[in-house]
């Protein structure tokens, strides 16, 4: 069985191939999050903490958190579940998974050091693997570097400078986000300007709309009393010619 161990300090990892099944034996039956002594892999791993982090069987079905087995269960997934990433809104699939049990069956161990023990391991905490990537939202980046609100984020945004196949020197940085520059603000009075005009132009509208209809009910009316008083004055005439 494979252990791909993690150290978060130094952001490294190392991978073990672990054969002999009296060391594997103090690992069986153990769930995920459980934390291990680390001397069980070895003299070398003495006072070294572990933490179970999850693994894949040999066919690389992962384990899932919550599923107290040992054996590989088919469950209805859905968005947010874990193990499964929906293509289309409200879509569920079943699919198989490992329980959160190491069983014999795995193939790969995911462990995390809690705690180092006083010597060093080779390749896990005698070196370091600086963060390649530095947060991209601002409020993020003030956090990272104990910024305030008065100090300009676009300058400790984290970049990496590399030279391209044609000589020339480039530097990269991400875009950040929900950054508030007098730009942004600009574009906010503008958009909140907008919709109180739109407010109002719909109100005059509206205004001018009952005013037409109020008009042509009135014409209408107007018309009708018109039709009437003819009708009645063709009527009378008609009676007084007869007479």
């Amino acid at each position: 069985m494979k252990m791909n161990i993690a150290y978060p300090a130094t952001g490294l990892q190392k991978i073990l191939e672990i054969d002999d099944e009296a060391k594997l034996q103090n690992l069986y039956e153990r769930r995920m999050a459980q934390e291990v002594d680390g001397g069980i892999l070895g003299e070398e791993w003495a006072g070294y903490v572990l933490r179970i982090t999850g693994g894949n069987d040999k066919q690389g079905f992962p384990m899932k958190q919550g599923v107290l087995t040992n054996t590989r269960v088919r469950l209805l997934l859905t968005k947010g579940s874990g193990c499964y990433r929906p293509r289309r809104v409200g879509e569920r699939k079943r699919a198989s998974v490992r329980g959160c049990i190491v069983s014999h069956d795995l193939s790969v161990l995911n462990l995390v050091v809690t705690k180092k023990g006083p010597a060093e391991i080779a390749g896990l905490t005698d070196g370091d693997a600086p963060r390649r990537l530095g947060p991209k939202r601002a409020n993020k980046i003030r956090s990272l570097f104990n910024l305030t609100k008065e100090d300009d984020v676009r300058k400790y945004v984290i970049s990496r400078k590399f030279t391209k196949k044609n000589g020339k020197e480039v530097r990269k940085a991400p875009h950040i986000q929900r950054l508030v520059t007098p730009l942004t603000l600009q574009r906010k009075r503008a958009r909140a300007s907008a919709k109180k005009a739109g407010v109002v132009a719909s109100a005059k509208e509206a205004a001018e709309y009952k005013k037409v209809v109020a008009q042509r009910l009135a014409e209408q009316k107007e018309a009708r009393r018109s039709a009437i008083s003819k009708r009645r004055s063709s009527r009378k005439s008609k009676k007084e010619a007869s007479a």
